[in-house]
């Protein structure tokens, strides 16, 4: 979901297990040279998606690799056999967390979410994917703070390590 924290977290779990990092987001826009909102508004959400799982298929194919996409990239069905190639993480924001960061962006393309209706909207139609998510972090309302990323990055190295064990491969002698 938007405003979650993907990029920042993705970033940052990236540099601590030493692998590359990926935005599908930054990808689109660079190769289009457009904004996503440009996108939008030009070609419409359907030809975003499609722009969205072009850009997937290409990634899957690295390795040591911490990817960050749009949102939105669920919608799509192909796209979970492509993203369970690898391990997804659901970052787990409340619709008024997500809000107000959102509030925050000077970004073109979150400018069409100032209700928190539309939010929740969005996230009502995603969630039954996101849930699909082999690891699920919920992120805490903190209206006081801002989120401590590292320690989101701890939680996740956590579950991950939990998650590898529990689905280990038996070995082949």
């Amino acid at each position: 979901m938007m405003g979650s924290g993907k990029s920042t977290i993705g970033e940052l779990l990236a540099r601590k297990l030493g692998y590359s990092f990926l935005d599908t987001v930054q990808i689109i826009e660079r190769a289009s040279k457009k904004e996503i909102s440009e996108i939008l508004k030009e070609y419409g959400e359907e030809k975003l998606r499609e722009i969205e799982s072009d850009v997937l298929n290409q990634v899957q194919s690295y390795v040591c690799c911490v990817v960050a996409t749009e949102g939105g990239v669920v919608l799509k069905n192909s796209n979970w056999a492509v993203l369970h190639n690898g391990i997804v993480v659901f970052l787990d924001a409340a619709v008024p967390i997500i809000f107000r960061r959102l509030q925050r962006e000077e970004n073109e393309l979150l400018q069409g979410f100032h209700s928190l209706e539309k939010l929740e909207d969005i996230r009502r139609a995603r969630l039954p994917f996101y849930l699909q998510a082999d690891i699920h972090i919920l992120l805490n309302d903190n209206k006081n703070q801002e989120l401590n990323y590292e320690a989101v990055v701890s939680e996740v190295i956590i579950q991950l390590t939990q998650f590898l064990r529990e689905h280990k491969k038996p070995e082949t002698v």
